[in-house]
């Protein structure tokens, strides 16, 4: 139930932004800034979740993760004005993004014996929560309103809550004291900014979360400006999104059983290119081949956090190759959505929007030169 919180608020807005924004008053810029949102809050809380975790405990902690993420999605949808809708977007996307850093020690703590299982399904809420808004968002809002359309997601966030209340009170007074799948506090023997598997991770992730996230933001108003319904924008984000299963369940097997996978990667960023071209040219020919290549190009995600383990020898390397991933790589991913929005304002058309995402996927790919070759962080990291 926490994991399939942890995407919602995305996709249930970007098939609503320009209805949402016709009653709101807010310009088609905007929707780049909605588009930031959500990699800047989960970058946020890769920095504050630890911290919190340990001073109050990891159910204390994703208890009050469900909450933010539902009261958020709740108030937002009563915002009568553009600075409301935000704010309260990002109070919504910080207990999502809280959520993705403790959900993973919870079940490595309750469920070490079948980690590969739950583990599994786990990725598939979470991609569920990521599909499902996507599809009914304009059929719900047609029927009964943009803001039945979003606020029905706050339902889901306060459920989730509910069961850790049942686990709070039958761990009362261990739940903090606990200190099992916590980060080992051992000091580290090296920084890991200095090692070039870092900086390739890094690349590697932020680019693709970079990408990823524009495409959420943006893909149904590119169908729009074609002559697409709302309806049909907000399925092929759901399709988008429901492709990303494939890569996330299979990518870590197939990056594991490999030495080096860069040919994987070469592989995806060619499928992101093609489908770039096929939605520039041609957007309303042939649209779900585009969607379908689009939607695994992103399976560098999946393989930029498994190797996070498989180019590390210690907890530690582990804990700060994955810090350093994701604080730098969201960090960079939050301008794509931004700058895609700005410079189809600034250009009136596509080209340059797309342009810019083909010099993202050259960054991925020098980034993933260096992580995918088969080296350890902690030789590199003094």
């Amino acid at each position: 139930m926490s994991a399939l919180t942890l995407r919602a608020a995305v996709t249930a807005f970007s098939p609503l932004a320009e209805t949402i924004g016709a009653e709101v008053g807010y310009g088609t810029g905007i929707v780049g800034v909605f588009g930031m949102l959500p990699t800047a809050m989960f970058g946020l809380a890769g920095l504050i979740t630890p911290l919190i975790a340990r001073r109050f405990g990891l159910e204390r902690t994703v208890f009050v993760a469900m909450l933010l993420a539902g009261f958020g999605s709740l108030v937002r949808v009563f915002s009568s004005g553009t600075g409301e809708l935000l704010a309260f977007s990002g109070v919504a996307l910080l207990g999502m993004g809280i959520g993705n850093v403790v959900i993973p020690p919870l079940v490595k703590r309750y469920f070490g014996d079948h980690l590969a299982a739950i583990s599994s399904l786990y990725i598939v809420m979470v991609q569920l929560s990521t599909v499902i808004p996507a599809f009914i968002a304009v059929p719900v809002a047609e029927a009964h309103g943009w803001r039945i359309s979003m606020g029905v997601w706050a339902l889901v966030g306060f459920a989730a809550a509910i069961p850790w209340l049942v686990v709070l009170r039958d761990r009362r007074g261990r739940d903090t004291v606990d200190t099992t799948a916590l980060p080992a506090e051992a000091p580290e023997t090296g920084k890991a900014w200095r090692s070039p598997v870092a900086w390739g991770m890094a690349g590697m992730f932020g680019m693709t979360s970079l990408t990823t996230y524009a495409m959420f933001a943006w893909l149904p108003k590119i169908l729009s400006d074609a002559g697409a319904s709302a309806g049909f924008g907000g399925s092929m984000v759901g399709l988008f999104a429901l492709i990303g299963l494939v890569g996330a369940l299979g990518a870590p097997t197939v990056v594991s059983r490999m030495r080096n996978p860069f040919p994987v990667v070469v592989g995806c960023v060619v499928l992101f290119a093609i489908a770039f071209a096929g939605l520039l040219v041609s957007p309303m020919h042939a649209t779900l081949l585009w969607v379908l290549l689009l939607g695994l190009g992103p399976s560098t995600f999946p393989m930029a956090l498994t190797l996070i383990n498989l180019r590390t020898r210690t907890p530690q390397g582990s804990a700060a190759l994955s810090g350093f991933t994701q604080g730098v790589g969201y960090a960079i991913a939050c301008v794509g959505p931004l700058l895609f929005g700005m410079l189809h304002t600034w250009t009136g058309g596509w080209l340059a929007p797309f342009a810019m995402l083909v010099v993202a996927l050259g960054v991925l790919l020098a980034g993933a030169w260096q992580a995918c070759k088969p080296r350890m962080l902690e030789d590199s990291w003094n």
